[in-house]
C-alpha cells in the first residue's frame, strides 16, 4: 500500500513539473544527452557548410585525430569522478612515449621491452600522484600542477629535447598507427584500442564494486568512508589506473604522429579536461559516464576539424572550445540544482 502511495506521489510531482524541469531531471540522470545533441547539431552544421565534412575519408581522419585525446580523457574522467583533477596527463604521456622510443630506438632493446617500460613508468607516475593525494593529503590540483612540470622536465632531460622518427623504431612501437580501410574510410589499430579501453572501463565503472566506490568517493567522501568504503585506497588505484591509460595513449600517439617528440600535443591537459567536462561529467565528482566523455572528445575534435575545413583561424577555434567549456560547466551547475 505504501509503495502505491509513494508511486502516486512521484507521478503527481512529475506532472507538476514544467517542461524545463523535466529536461533538467532527464539530464541529471543521463548527463550525456546534452553533449550528444550538441554533437549532432555540429555534424549537421558542418555538413551544410562544407559537404566534404561527412565523407568517408574525412570521418576516418576525424576518428584518428580523436583517438589520443579520447584515450587521455578516460583517465581524466576517473580522476574527475572522484572530485579531483589531473593536470599532468600530457607530461606523463610524453615521458612514457620518450622512454618507449628511446629504449627501442634502432634495435637498442626489443620493442616489447620499451613498450612495457613505458607503460610501467606511466603507471608509476600515476601512482606517485595518488600517493601524494592520499598519503600527504595534498589537493589534486596542486599535486598534478607540480608533477606536470616535474614529469615534463624529466621527459626533456631524458630525450635531450630530440625527436625520434618512426623509421628508427620497431614495428611493435609503430603498430597502432597501422590500420585497415573500408573503401576510403580508414581505421587505425589505435582507434580499436581506444574503443576497447572505453568498453572495458565502462564495464568496470558500472558493473563492479570498484566502480561503485569511485562514484561514492566522488559524491560524498565522508559518507563513503563511514559506509566502509576504503576511500584512500580507491583514490590511489584511480590515479594508478589513469597513469596506465596515459601510457597506452603514448603508444597510440607514436603510431598516430609517426614519431616520438617531447613537444607533442602541448595542450593535451586542456583537451582532456575539456572533453570530460563537455561530456557531462561533473567537476564536483560523483556523476558522469564514459559515453559522455567519448562524445565530448568527438565534439572537441569535430569543432577543430570542421572549422579547419572552413579555413577558420586557429584563434577562433580556441575561442569556440572555450565557449563550449563555459556553457558545459554552466549546464552542469544547473543540472546539479535538480529537485527530487
Amino acid at each position: 500500500m505504501s509503495a502505491d502511495v509513494t508511486s502516486a506521489a512521484a507521478e503527481f510531482a512529475r506532472r507538476q513539473q514544467s517542461p524545463l524541469q523535466r529536461v533538467q531531471h532527464q539530464l541529471h540522470g543521463k548527463p550525456w544527452l546534452s553533449p550528444l545533441f550538441l554533437l549532432l547539431i555540429a555534424f549537421i552544421a558542418f555538413f551544410v557548410a562544407t559537404p566534404t565534412f561527412l565523407t568517408a575519408s574525412s570521418m576516418g581522419i576525424l576518428l584518428q585525430q580523436t583517438a589520443v585525446v579520447a584515450a587521455l580523457a578516460v583517465g581524466q574522467t576517473l580522476v574527475i569522478l572522484t572530485a579531483g583533477i589531473d593536470l599532468s596527463v600530457g607530461s606523463i604521456m610524453v615521458l612514457s612515449m620518450m622512454v618507449m622510443a628511446t629504449l627501442s630506438k634502432d634495435g637498442n632493446m626489443p620493442g616489447i621491452v620499451g613498450l612495457i617500460a613505458g607503460l610501467l613508468l606511466a603507471t608509476g607516475a600515476g601512482a606517485i600522484n595518488g600517493l601524494l593525494v592520499t598519503r600527504i593529503n595534498l589537493p589534486p590540483f596542486i599535486v598534478t600542477l607540480g608533477t606536470l612540470s616535474i614529469f615534463g622536465a624529466i621527459a626533456l632531460l631524458y630525450s635531450g629535447g630530440s625527436s625520434i622518427q618512426a623509421s628508427h623504431l620497431p614495428d611493435l612501437i609503430n603498430f597502432l598507427g597501422d590500420g585497415f580501410g573500408i573503401g576510403s574510410f580508414r581505421l587505425t589499430w589505435g582507434i580499436v584500442v581506444v574503443a576497447l579501453i572505453y568498453l572495458v572501463m565502462a564495464f568496470v565503472l558500472s558493473q563492479t564494486a570498484w566502480g561503485r566506490y569511485v562514484y561514492a568517493v566522488g559524491d560524498d567522501p565522508e559518507s563513503a568512508r563511514l559506509s566502509g568504503v576504503p576511500s584512500k585506497r580507491i583514490l590511489l588505484t584511480v590515479y594508478t589506473v589513469a597513469g596506465l591509460i596515459y601510457g597506452i595513449a603514448a603508444w597510440i600517439l607514436i603510431g598516430r604522429a609517426g614519431a616520438a617528440t617531447p613537444n607533442a600535443i602541448p595542450d593535451a591537459n586542456l583537451q582532456s579536461i575539456t572533453a570530460v567536462v563537455i561530456g557531462g561529467t561533473s567537476l564536483f565528482g560523483g556523476r558522469g559516464r564514459l559515453v559522455g566523455t567519448l562524445i565530448g572528445a568527438l565534439i572537441v575534435q569535430t569543432f577543430a576539424f570542421g572549422l579547419s575545413q572552413l579555413g577558420v583561424d586557429q584563434q577562433w577555434r580556441y575561442l569556440s572550445i572555450g565557449v563550449l567549456v563555459v556553457v558545459a560547466v554552466a549546464v552542469d551547475q544547473w543540472i546539479r540544482k535538480v529537485k527530487a
